[in-house]
């Protein structure tokens, strides 16, 4: 068992054990391997791992209403460049939002990567997690801000990264600023859809948890979360309204800002004003540094598993985190809709 310097109670890395491979009914390619049930308290569950390979991994695990079905995991395709330094080099799949649970059994099918673990977090709650909506005095300032502001794309309400509960003392390094903005990366979390409105600040706390103790990353990846009900959140640290480079789209991160939207989207419909939210974020970030968002740029690459290092490629402004990257990101149900999200910042902006 690792703790990787953390409270058992709030995230504990344990390393699998081999078990007797369960029974195969009717002919497969492969047996799975079952590792053992493990036991605690836990509501987001992710494996990781060093080195080349991918495991072909599922999870299934036990609430109050019993044991769920194999779900599987996801490659984690967001990320630092491998020549930033929060690149680490483990590597690892989504998050996945399970919810209140107490034990957890993972499967995988094929190759084995080299020190796989699978990851239980438990983000705690806090009672400010219930509120209908965070009373933060950063909102007050914001919305001062955007009245103070009318030649430009005003800035949407943004909740603090106090305002879902960041414990500062688990960033690695510091901020990481560029000097200009050409992209906004639309992304989902893939984390799922289950989740209430008191549950997004500790969603978000586990998956900033995830970023800075397993993977290693300076913070949280992304530079904006938005949540099913329409609220923005302030995701990696150094201000939000300052050029961040975030850790959200591999090989892309340089002068762009990643908007994530929380939930799982390849199948499910991505709420109105989600995307409505998502659009209103890009504009104001677009219109600042002169961007259109209906456009396209032409982007120089640092190396994905999509374009090599240096290669250069037209993009849109706005663009889908599959264009960088060979990931089903940001779902098919928020990937069809960026054209549309793109008129409605570009609208946005020549309002102002």
């Amino acid at each position: 068992m690792r703790l990787s310097g953390i409270a058992l109670s709030m995230l504990t890395v344990l390393a699998l054990l081999s078990a007797p491979p369960a029974v195969a009914h009717g002919p497969a390619p492969e047996t799975p391997a079952v590792g053992a049930v493990r036991v605690e308290p836990f509501s987001m569950v992710g494996v990781s791992w060093r080195g080349g390979g991918t495991p072909d991994a599922e999870i299934r695990t036990r609430s109050a209403d019993g044991w769920s079905g194999w779900t599987h995991l996801h490659p984690l395709t967001d990320g630092p460049s491998a020549a930033a330094a929060e690149a680490t080099g483990v590597r690892g799949t989504e998050l996945l939002w399970v919810g209140p649970s107490d034990a957890a059994q993972l499967r995988t099918t094929g190759p084995v990567p080299a020190g796989l673990d699978l990851v239980l977090i438990d983000p705690g709650t806090r009672p400010a997690d219930r509120a209908k909506a965070p009373a933060a005095a950063g909102a007050a300032r914001v919305a001062a801000r955007t009245r103070a502001k009318p030649d430009r794309a005003p800035r949407p309400r943004i909740y603090a990264r106090s305002d879902w509960g960041a414990d500062e003392g688990l960033r690695n390094g510091s901020v990481r600023y560029t000097n200009r903005l050409r992209q906004v990366h639309v992304h989902h979390t893939a984390t799922g859809n289950g989740y209430s409105r008191k549950d997004v600040p500790a969603l978000i706390r586990g998956m900033y948890r995830y970023h800075t103790q397993t993977l290693g990353w300076f913070d949280l990846g992304y530079n904006f979360l938005v949540d099913r009900f329409g609220r923005v959140w302030e995701g990696r640290s150094g201000g939000p309204s300052k050029l961040v480079q975030g850790a959200h789209t591999l090989g892309f991160n340089r002068r762009s800002v990643g908007i994530a939207v929380i939930g799982s989207h390849d199948d499910n419909r991505a709420s109105d004003r989600s995307l409505l939210m998502v659009a209103r974020l890009a504009a104001w970030k677009l219109d600042r540094y002169g961007r259109r968002a209906t456009g396209t740029v032409v982007v120089g690459s640092d190396g994905s598993d999509k374009y090599r290092p240096r290669q250069r490629v037209r993009l849109p402004v706005i663009d889908g985190h599959r264009d960088t990257n060979d990931t089903a990101c940001p779902g098919d149900r928020i990937y069809r809709r960026l054209g549309e999200i793109r008129r409605v910042a570009q609208r946005r902006i020549n309002r102002f």
